[in-house]
């Protein structure tokens, strides 16, 4: 597992999450610090993070 510290896109706080490199994804989490929806898009390419997204799902 990979952490990986971002801000959220709806109160700008720091966050992190656990990454797991062994798959690339997509997907939908609240943050942990205003509950708001984020959008994810991870990217793994040889177990190396190539590509990290966040978003509203309004985007």
């Amino acid at each position: 597992m990979l952490e990986h510290f971002f801000q959220c896109p709806h109160c700008w706080e720091e966050i992190s999450m656990l990454l797991d490199p062994s798959v690339s994804q997509t997907y939908v989490e609240d943050c942990e610090v205003c509950c708001n929806p984020i959008k994810i898009e991870v990217k793994f390419e040889s177990g190396n993070l190539i590509d990290f997204r966040t978003g509203s799902l309004e985007q």
